[in-house]
């Protein structure tokens, strides 16, 4: 007898699961529908109805415009070296400001340490995500219209937009750590600033350095853009290339844009193997 309603028991629940599994492919079903739909429709509005095919011309008319491209304009090269160093130096000066506005940030942005939880925290929260949410171009254009043209204004806004990842990817790493350490430097009598300088730092500091390389590596191609708003380097030169409709020049920049990303990687690449 209990075997037998063990039996239906059983048959019950195969036949509940076999129900729920159909219901589920249903439904992933419509739902992978739907995103088909709005895929194809985002397509259609974008790409299909936005676009100016008749500007655009043939297949032939838009090779024969890429072709424009092709070719280097070896006249410029001596004039690249000064915004290349220019670039390179907002890149950096840039990413060290960003890391000095990241210790505060840091500090009030992690739960765990954060002075005072109910006005620091959000202090500190803001902050990243004011820079997380508008991009390095409109930071360079206000800092462009407060400081005026050259490297500085760029500088500033690989600065600020800088905060958001850094702050951000370091105060989670604090909020992760072991509490053993923290526990032991306490129970010698040390006071918040030696817990933070022995117990948190050294959990964390291999993170953050990471952190702080990769965001470098990212500032080097956004301030290579900067310049096409004012904020100096080889977008300067990039924006006066294509004004004056020298093709041959623009691909110049792009190739110089390119050395300057990869020696970047390379000492990335080094200094993270060395310090990590």
């Amino acid at each position: 007898m209990k075997s037998d309603q063990l039996l239906t028991k059983t048959a019950i629940n195969v036949d509940d699961i076999l129900v729920k599994r159909n219901r589920d492919k249903v439904s992933h079903s419509i739902f992978f529908m739907v995103i088909m739909a709005l895929v194809l429709w985002s397509v259609n509005v974008t790409i299909i109805e936005d676009t100016d095919w008749e500007r655009m011309g043939s297949l032939g008319e838009v090779l024969a415009s890429a072709g424009r491209f092709i070719g280097v304009d070896f006249s410029l090269i001596p004039n690249l070296l000064e915004p290349a160093i220019e670039t390179f130096m907002i890149s950096c000066l840039g990413t060290l400001l960003g890391v000095i506005i990241c210790i505060p940030a840091t500090w009030f942005g992690a739960l765990n340490i954060t002075p005072f939880k109910p006005i620091t925290y959000p202090i500190g929260r803001f902050m990243m995500t004011i820079s997380r949410s508008i991009h390095e171009i409109v930071w360079a254009l206000f800092f462009v219209a407060v400081l005026g043209l050259g490297a500085l204004p760029g500088i500033f806004a690989i600065g600020v937009r800088s905060v958001g990842f850094i702050a951000k990817m370091s105060a989670e790493a604090i909020e992760d750590i072991k509490l053993g350490p923290i526990e032991a430097i306490r129970a010698t009598g040390a006071n918040r600033f030696q817990v933070l300088l022995y117990a948190i730092l050294p959990q964390v500091i291999p993170q953050v350095i990471g952190v702080i390389l990769f965001e470098w590596e990212i500032n080097i191609r956004r301030s290579a853009i900067l310049g096409l708003v004012g904020a100096g380097g080889l977008g300067l030169v990039f924006f006066r290339q294509m004004n004056t409709y020298n093709y041959h020049g623009v691909t110049t920049v792009i190739l110089a844009i390119l050395v300057i990303i990869i020696f970047g990687e390379i000492v990335s690449h080094f200094s993270r193997k060395r310090m990590i």
